[in-house]
């Protein structure tokens, strides 16, 4: 995969761009909008290096812009993401701009036009940075106007949720293989952009210690974390339709899941890894009602702060009903794990920001170490945080000193930021893998269709969430899932 600049986005002098990625257009549709400013122009500024001239930008959206206007729009959004003012407004000289005013016809047009003007080959980049219900159209018309197919290669960037549930996923899908080949899209999850989330696959399959125990019998429990300080903010309009469920669960927690319990693939590339990855969500039965609980944020308090409840936010329904927190228990009914519990969980409002994988390891067969009866020892957890601070630890128990039996629980850890410093931004690996054509992070059809299918019975007939308070880390029923197990939520 490629190898993203380790530098921050305001140095300008060591962006990378791999010299050997072909002359290619990058699209943007959405090219004003939140996740264009936030997240792709910071990025594709931070792997690309002004000085190659093999790329051109075009940022399409609905305003009336000029590509002076878009470029001061692209070089404010680079400045607050830390780049140096003069250098960004040099970099964005490559940035051109399309409105969908008055209609497609004009984008296609301009499409061409850049690609003769810069010598680009017909290499294409179409990134739908849109919402949900503006992809099937914007899709249809980019097949009708011939721009799915050119003399060089073309690419079609879907971002999630991809589909509501099963039903529209694979309508979705039929859709889009309409007009583009299977090889030609890259349905995005930022997640497994992240360099701790690839490394999940170093660290299995490259560490003898841990592959030769990643089984049921050696591990008791999985549990896979992702939390948030913040509550749903400006996103209500989508929030109210999507919920937890299809906002966290079924794309960012389930493609988690996969790296963690698939088998070694045959070769490490991308139809191998993703070939594995399905072979797990098959291995998965359709949740039941009493594996979920589902909860939504009442007003509380975060860092000393007065927060509202999710009643309470702009845009929000004085009684809706959508879910902000989803607890999951299940079994993966496969010769490596079964009987083996996993355990999932996300929520908005909780205690603090975390995204944390928990491997508890089997208990010793006998506990040689008690004190008035009671074990002292505690069992080996594995966490692996992917935010805030990456990294891994063991725990692992030693006795203090003294004549008293007396076991304490020490971490071996290690942690990202103080071994390498900066690690690249999710999005900067993914739009590199993107133009090099490594398909490798990102979701295949068959892929997106199974793990709808694995919540299908939930999301059909949700059960009514219960309240937690902000600040919490959910509903006390969610101790439940794992209590008539023996275990308990793991937080580090």
């Amino acid at each position: 995969m490629w190898d993203a600049s380790l530098s921050t986005v305001s140095d300008s002098s060591s962006r990378r761009y791999r010299a050997d990625v072909e002359r290619h257009l990058f699209t943007i549709f959405g090219g004003t909008g939140d996740l264009a400013k936030r997240k792709l122009l910071p990025a594709l500024w931070a792997v690309t290096n002004d000085h190659e001239r093999n790329w051109a930008i075009l940022g399409v959206g609905t305003a009336p812009l000029s590509d002076a206007e878009y470029r001061d729009v692209a070089e404010k959004a680079l400045v607050e993401a830390g780049a140096d003012g003069s250098t960004a407004a040099a970099w964005c000289q490559r940035l051109y701009y399309a409105s969908t005013a008055s209609g497609f016809a004009g984008v296609a047009v301009r499409v061409a036009e850049l690609d003769d003007e810069h010598q680009l080959g017909g290499n294409r980049v179409f990134y739908l940075a849109l919402p949900p219900a503006a992809v099937p159209e914007m899709v249809t018309s980019l097949g009708q106007a011939g721009l799915a197919s050119s003399q060089g290669w073309v690419r079609l960037v879907i971002e999630k949720p991809y589909g509501r549930d099963l039903d529209t996923a694979r309508g979705l899908n039929k859709l889009v293989h309409t007009y583009f080949r299977e090889p030609q899209i890259y349905r995005i999850d930022h997640y497994l952009g992240k360099t701790t989330v690839q490394n999940l696959l170093v660290f299995r399959f490259g560490n003898p210690l841990f592959e030769s125990a990643w089984n049921r019998d050696r591990i008791d429990w999985v549990q896979i974390t992702v939390g948030e300080e913040l509550g749903v903010g400006t996103r209500a309009g989508f929030y109210e339709q999507a919920g937890a469920l299809r906002d966290i669960v079924q794309n960012h927690l389930t493609q988690v899941l996969c790296l963690v319990a698939m088998e070694p693939p045959v070769r490490m590339e991308a139809e191998a890894i993703r070939d594995e990855k399905v072979k797990v969500l098959r291995a998965i039965y359709p949740l039941m009602p009493e594996q979920v609980v589902l909860g939504q944020y009442t007003p509380g308090e975060i860092d000393g702060m007065d927060v509202p409840g999710y009643r309470e936010e702009p845009k929000v329904a004085h009684d809706s009903t959508t879910a902000t927190y989803a607890a999951l228990r299940f079994g993966i009914d496969n010769w490596r794990w079964q009987g083996v519990p996993f355990y999932l969980r996300t929520g908005k409002r909780l205690a603090r920001r975390l995204t944390q994988i928990s491997i508890g390891f089997s208990a010793p067969p006998v506990c040689l170490f008690e004190v008035d009866g009671t074990c002292q020892l505690h069992g080996n957890v594995l966490n692996i945080t992917l935010q805030p601070n990456e990294g891994f630890e063991l725990l692992f128990d030693v006795r203090v000193p003294g004549e008293k039996i007396d076991l304490q629980t020490l971490p071996l850890d290690f942690y990202y930021a103080e071994r390498f410093g900066r690690i690249p931004d999710a999005y900067e690996t993914l739009l590199g893998d993107i133009v090099e054509g490594d398909q490798t992070l990102f979701v295949r059809s068959d892929e997106v269709e199974e793990a709808w299918r694995i919540y299908e019975q939930v999301l059909a007939d949700p059960a009514p969430p219960i309240e937690y308070p902000a600040g919490s880390w959910g509903p006390a029923e969610a101790e439940l899932l794992l209590h008539r197990r023996g275990h308990r939520w793991v937080v580090r």
